[in-house]
């Protein structure tokens, strides 16, 4: 496999955190084209997820934008409805370089996940040729696997108690990169939905960095996009996966302060 084949299929974020540095995606669950994978690079994002769990896209969408992102050298997630292999290994064949799999409550539901997202050795996601993290040419499968397995990353997001309880077995399962900690949902279920700024939330996520750290894995900060100062208290603490907002709200946001601004060329006349 040619050098430049393999070094652009390195993945940003994995080697921000092999660095110990702090690693920053977006969300997608409105724009449909392709365009957003070159716009989120233009933005300075490392990587960005199709949030497949809260929108309509197609998989056939999803696989195009995951295409545009490896040619524009932006990293590709997906965060799936679920983590069977319908979605796992078609959304990965399709050219996403990661899995975001929702509400893992235990250490056989990491293991699940990874079953699904890694080959063999690793785990047991059937054996394809022809992807397009490869520009479609096919490659001896062992070196193929070998380097899509380095490449792929599997985030397990945290969102029930069960799965907070469960954090330092979840983290301790082989091929586990990240622990997400789905904020929103959490709190939720811990009966202060909202309350972002409340000590069970902060204890939460001092808990989920004390196991990743003890495993060398790392954690993530999802659902707190509209409270940056909590955001850093949460990567001094040791967070270094930051989720840090959706292209639905940056596009509101903007027009609304365009907007804004604008209008008040009327008032001030």
């Amino acid at each position: 496999m040619p050098p430049e084949l393999e070094q652009s299929l390195r993945n940003n974020v994995l080697d921000r955190l092999a660095n110990d540095e702090v690693a920053i995606s977006m969300v997608v669950r409105l724009v449909q084209s392709i365009e957003i994978a070159t716009i989120a690079k233009a933005a300075g994002f490392d990587a960005f997820y199709v949030d497949l769990e809260h929108c309509a896209f197609s998989l056939e969408t999803t696989s195009q934008i995951c295409i545009a992102a490896l040619g524009a050298g932006i990293t590709p997630l997906v965060r799936v409805p679920n983590f069977e292999p319908e979605f796992v290994s078609r959304v990965l064949d399709g050219g996403a370089l990661g899995i975001i799999a929702p509400h893992v409550s235990s250490a056989s539901d990491a293991r699940l996940v990874v079953q699904n997202a890694k080959f063999a050795p690793s785990g047991n996601r059937s054996v394809t040729v022809g992807l397009p993290h490869f520009r479609f040419q096919t490659w001896p499968l062992v070196e193929a696997r070998r380097t899509l397995n380095a490449a792929t990353m599997v985030v397990a997001m945290i969102e029930t108690e069960q799965g907070l309880a469960k954090a330092d077995e979840i983290a301790a399962v082989d091929g586990v990169d990240i622990l997400m900690i789905g904020t929103n949902d959490l709190c939720a279920e811990m009966g202060i939905d909202g309350q972002f700024d409340h000590r069970k939330v902060r204890d939460a996520y001092a808990r989920v960095i004390e196991a990743t750290r003890r495993h060398g894995k790392f954690t993530g900060i999802g659902g707190l996009a509209s409270n940056p100062v909590l955001i850093e208290q949460f990567v001094r603490l040791g967070a270094r996966f930051v989720s840090s907002g959706a292209d639905l709200a940056f596009l509101l946001s903007a027009a609304q302060s365009r907007a804004a601004k604008l209008r008040e060329l009327q008032t001030s006349r």
